[in-house]
C-alpha cells in the first residue's frame, strides 16, 4: 500500500504540474484508479462519500464567502476606503508604499489574489509612474500584503483544513498573532523601502502632496453601488468575520446568514439577487468543485490506508529526536516549496503524508498544516510560476517576471521565516 500510495502521489504531481490533466480531473480519477488497482472495488465509492462528508462544511463556507464578499464589493463597501487611501498617499514614497500595502490588504479580504491585483495595481500604478518610482516596489507590496493576509476562506487555508479534516478556525485561530507580526513586518518594510526610494528620487520629507487620484467606476459597476448602505454593510462584514474568527459560530452558517442579509437589504428585487449570484457563481463553483474533488481524493487515500502506510515507511527514516522539529522545518521551507508545487499538489499530496508521519512520531499533525501556511502558496503564491496571479502582477506593472522574482523573493521568504519563528515563540509548534 505504501508503494501504491507513492505511485499515486507521484502521478498526481506529474500530471498537475505538467498540465496533462486539470486538478479537478486528476484529484478524482487517479485515486479511483489506484483504489481499484489495490483491490478495493466498489468500496471505493464509500471512501469517496466519507471524504466528501468531511469536506462539505469547508466547501459550503467557501461558496458563501465568495458570494458575501462579492456582494459587499458590488455594493461599494470598499470604495470609500480605496479612494481615501489614494487621496492621502500624495507624493511621499513612504505613504505610497504603505498605501499600496494597505489597499492590497483590504481588497484581498475576499480571498482572491487576482481581484486584489486587478484593483490595487491599476489604482496605484499611475502614482509610481508619475514620480518615477521603481515598479518592482509595487509588485512587492501587493505580493507581501496579499500573501501575509492568509484568511480562513483563502485557498491554502481551505485546502489545509480539507486535507486535515478539521475546521478552518482550528487551523487559523492560533495563527492570528503570527499574522499580526507578519503585517507589522509588511508595513515596517514599506516605510523603510519608501525612505530609501525617496532618497533615490531626491524627494525630501516636505514634498508637496500634489497627487490626488480617484478610481473611476465603469457605468455597469456604478449602477450596483449602494452608498446609503455603507455603514450597514461595514457593520455586517465586521460581525460576520469577527464571529467566525472567534469560533463561537461555524464559518459556513455565518457566511450563509451574511450573504442572505447582504442580498436582501442591498438588492431587494429578486432579479437583482439572481444577477449578483450569477456574477460570482463561476469563481465559487470552480473552487468548490476542486474542494469536493479533494474530498474524494483524501477519502480514498485515507480509506485505503495509503497515507498511513507511506507515513509508516517515512517514520523509519526520521530519528525520533528530530521529530518535534518537523513543523518548524516545514515552516522555514514552506515559501520556496511554492516554486515547486502548486497548491493542490502540495496540500493534498505532500502535506498529508508529512502530517501523518509527524503524528506517528508524537507530533500534532495540525502543526504541520499550520507551518505550511507560513509560506506555501500564501507569501509564495505571488512569485510562483505555477500560479496565474504571478503573471497578472507582472503583466499589469510591466515588470519582467525574473526581475519581480529576484527582487521580491528575499523579502517574501523573510516574512515567512518571521511568522514561522513567531509561531514557535507563541507555542503553535516548537522550534
Amino acid at each position: 500500500m505504501a508503494l501504491l500510495g507513492i505511485a499515486t502521489i507521484l502521478i498526481l504531481l506529474a500530471v498537475i504540474i505538467s498540465k496533462k490533466l486539470s486538478p479537478l480531473v486528476a484529484l478524482i480519477s487517479i485515486p479511483i484508479i489506484a483504489s481499484l488497482a489495490g483491490g478495493f472495488g466498489l468500496t471505493t465509492s464509500k471512501f469517496i462519500i466519507d471524504g466528501i462528508k468531511n469536506i462539505a462544511p469547508v466547501a459550503t463556507m467557501f461558496i458563501f464567502a465568495i458570494l458575501f464578499f462579492g456582494v459587499m464589493s458590488d455594493a461599494g463597501l470598499f470604495d470609500p476606503i480605496i479612494n481615501g487611501i489614494l487621496k492621502r498617499v500624495g507624493a511621499k514614497p513612504t505613504r505610497i508604499l504603505m498605501g499600496s500595502a494597505l489597499l492590497a490588504l483590504l481588497i484581498h479580504l475576499d480571498g482572491s489574489g487576482a481581484v486584489c491585483f486587478l484593483i490595487t495595481i491599476p489604482a496605484m500604478l499611475p502614482i509610481y509612474e508619475r514620480l518615477g518610482m521603481d515598479k518592482r516596489l509595487l509588485c512587492l507590496m501587493v505580493a507581501l500584503a496579499s500573501g501575509v493576509n492568509y484568511l480562513p476562506w483563502t485557498g491554502p487555508t481551505l485546502r489545509a483544513a480539507a486535507a486535515m479534516k478539521v475546521s478552518v478556525t482550528d487551523i487559523f485561530t492560533p495563527l492570528v498573532i503570527p499574522q499580526i507580526v507578519g503585517l507589522i513586518y509588511v508595513f515596517t518594510l514599506a516605510f523603510l523601502l519608501g525612505k530609501k526610494e525617496a532618497r533615490r528620487l531626491g524627494i525630501d520629507g516636505d514634498a508637496a502632496v500634489d497627487i490626488v487620484l480617484k478610481r473611476e467606476l465603469k457605468a455597469e459597476d456604478a449602477v450596483l453601488r449602494r452608498p446609503k448602505m455603507f455603514w450597514f454593510n461595514a457593520v455586517l462584514a465586521i460581525v460576520v468575520m469577527g464571529t467566525m474568527i472567534s469560533g463561537k459560530v461555524d464559518p459556513a452558517p455565518m457566511f450563509m446568514i451574511g450573504t442572505v442579509l447582504a442580498l436582501v437589504l442591498n438588492y431587494p428585487v429578486i432579479n437583482q439577487q439572481k444577477e449578483r449570484i450569477n456574477a460570482h457563481a463561476k469563481e465559487a463553483l470552480m473552487m468548490a468543485s476542486i474542494l469536493l474533488a479533494a474530498g474524494a481524493f483524501v477519502g480514498i487515500m485515507n480509506g485505503t490506508k495509503m497515507i498511513s502506510s507511506m507515513a509508516q515507511v517515512a517514520v523509519s527514516f526520521v530519528p525520533p529526536a528530530l521529530a518535534q522539529h518537523i513543523p518548524f522545518a516545514m515552516g522555514i521551507i514552506s515559501m520556496p516549496l511554492s516554486l515547486l508545487f502548486d497548491p493542490d499538489s502540495f496540500y493534498f499530496g505532500i502535506m498529508p503524508v508529512v502530517a501523518e508521519m509527524a503524528k506517528m512520531l508524537g507530533v500534532q499533525p495540525l502543526a504541520v498544516a499550520q507551518a505550511s501556511l507560513m509560506g506555501q502558496m500564501t507569501v509564495g503564491f505571488p512569485v510562483s510560476p505555477l500560479t496565474p496571479a504571478t503573471f497578472l502582477i507582472v503583466g499589469l506593472t510591466g515588470v519582467e517576471l525574473g526581475e519581480h522574482q529576484k527582487f521580491s523573493i528575499p523579502y517574501l521568504w523573510m516574512a515567512s521565516i518571521i511568522m514561522t519563528i513567531t509561531c514557535a515563540l507563541v507555542g503553535v509548534f516548537p522550534f
